[in-house]
């Protein structure tokens, strides 16, 4: 065994170590798992494996580094949101499983039906042809694999695989979405503040706002435009929009999967609520709402600001339906299996 700083390291290189990503922990742990089943199928057959069983063996092996390279890889900005070290470890993990499933000696090879078939349960349709003949086959076998069986459990794991990889795109892509929209948002609420504060009579008079023409104007901080109106009507916004986020995230699920979607889903709110906030009170200012043309006082146009950052909701929580949709649609272990069509059906004329 060596050892490295903070790390351990078998001699098949896979590793164990602190101050890494939960991600990086359970990859690791299954490319030790695969490398773990290859060198048992090696070492079962004394007289040593067939030149076309050492090709796959050889393949698996690549497979398996590559995996190792991709999840030990420092991480950059770029690979974060392309997603490409994540994809490429569990594209090899799954080659590499595939590939042991064509290794696995014969006399163990009937326990391995269910497997293969929960995982087309988990991510192939109940029309998929490959999943169909394999329920079946297994059916009238007593749920054993056989030999004459092998391919086709092969071919199906493979499909199921890269179902599943397509999944995982599709959660990453949402993500980067979130992400370009967090950034945008933050980045044009910034914009108006700067604004606000390089000229402060173009922009902040559209907060202020004169009740009574016998007196002077109402501002959230004062009489007179200042930059700080800017800052605290989009602040207080901001802070509402936290406020709700954090009413909300009883709704919000976590997720296995290694795409902070659920925390992207909580940061786009800030910037959003600082923006609402102040186009309510442009679209108060502007006679947009009827009855509310002019507020009277700084704190009413402080708690018009705070109702806007709140009402921000209304357009969040539709992204965050989508984002449970994505996420639901990334399926493991742990999210059960497959409903049939005709189940969905029956549960739809309930509902209705």
């Amino acid at each position: 065994m060596l050892f490295a700083k903070n790390t351990a390291l078998d001699a098949d290189r896979d590793v164990a170590g602190y101050a890494r990503s939960s991600w990086w922990q359970r990859t690791v742990a299954h490319i030790a798992e695969l490398q773990c089943q290859l060198n048992r199928i090696r070492s079962l057959d004394p007289q040593g494996l067939a030149p076309h069983e050492l090709e796959i063996a050889a393949k698996i092996d690549t497979h398996l580094n590559a995996a190792r390279q991709a999840a030990d890889r420092k991480k950059n900005p770029w690979s974060v949101i392309s997603g490409s070290d994540i994809d490429r470890a569990f594209a090899n993990i799954h080659r590499a499983e595939t590939k042991i499933l064509r290794l696995t000696p014969k006399q163990e090879l009937g326990e391995l039906g269910p497997l293969v078939l929960a995982n087309a349960r988990q991510h192939l349709g109940d029309e998929d042809p490959r999943r169909i003949r394999l329920e079946e086959q297994l059916r009238d076998n007593g749920h054993r694999l056989t030999e004459e069986m092998r391919e086709l459990a092969v071919t199906t794991l493979l499909a199921a695989q890269m179902a599943e990889e397509k999944e995982r795109a599709r959660a990453r892509s949402f993500r980067n979405i979130l992400l370009i929209s967090v950034m945008a948002t933050t980045i044009i609420a910034g914009l108006f503040i700067l604004w606000g504060f390089l000229s402060p009579s173009s922009i902040v008079s559209n907060i202020c706002f004169t009740p009574d023409p016998a007196k002077p104007q109402v501002c959230p901080i004062g009489t007179v435009e200042t930059p700080q109106d800017m800052l605290i009507v989009m602040a207080f916004g901001s802070a509402a929009a936290a406020f709700a986020a954090a009413v909300s995230l009883k709704g919000i699920q976590g997720t296995s999967t290694p795409y902070s979607v659920p925390l992207m889903l909580v940061l786009l709110r800030i910037p959003v609520g600082a923006l609402a906030a102040l186009m309510g009170l442009v679209l108060i200012h502007g006679g947009f709402i009827p009855g509310l043309s002019n507020l009277d006082s700084g704190p009413q146009i402080i708690a018009w600001a705070i109702l806007f950052g709140i009402l921000q909701e209304s357009v969040t929580r539709l992204v965050d339906r989508q984002g449970k949709d994505v996420l639901n649609n990334v399926r493991g272990a742990e999210r059960g299996f497959q409903k049939s069509s005709s189940r969905k059906s029956d549960v739809s004329r309930e509902m209705s």
